[in-house]
């Protein structure tokens, strides 16, 4: 039997919408990146996007405990010396909680051209609202262990 891989006209991308509120980042982005590989479709290939597009709304009510919130830091660089500039998760997430998504889900995908190519497909908005209408995306249930437990 031949090894099935996916061709263009095999590929037919879908919109999905997955809600935030409340979730765990870790498990959201995990979920998330599974959805942008196209790993939940039967054609799915390591070498091939066939991926979905995905929209996360209310990306700044994220559920982070609040050591991860303190002690989680987020490195960049410059380029130059004395250019290393760091930032805690918890004032990350009060200035761009886009960023604290897209930094998570990208950690998940392949570290080359296909992977920059998948997160393109990636849109998130810190509010309930998105301009994506057009495309009638389809609201996604995340499983329930995706759920921030409450804290006894």
């Amino acid at each position: 039997m031949r090894t099935f891989s996916p061709r263009r006209e095999d590929i037919t991308r879908e919109w999905h919408v997955i809600d935030a509120e409340g979730v765990v980042l870790g498990r959201l982005a995990s979920e998330v990146a599974q959805l942008l590989r196209g790993k939940h479709k039967p054609i799915w290939a390591p070498h091939v996007d066939c991926g979905d597009h995905v929209i996360v709304v209310n990306a700044a009510k994220i559920a982070v405990t609040a050591k991860k919130g303190r002690e989680k830091q987020y490195h960049r660089h410059s380029g130059y010396p004395g250019g290393l500039r760091s930032e805690r998760l918890e004032d990350l997430l009060a200035r761009s909680p886009e960023r604290v998504v897209r930094l998570a889900v990208k950690g998940m995908l392949p570290k080359n051209t296909l992977g920059r190519q998948m997160l393109k497909k990636l849109k998130v908005h810190p509010g309930a609202e998105h301009p994506h209408q057009a495309q009638q995306p389809t609201p996604r249930a995340l499983p329930a262990r995706a759920l921030a437990r409450p804290s006894a």
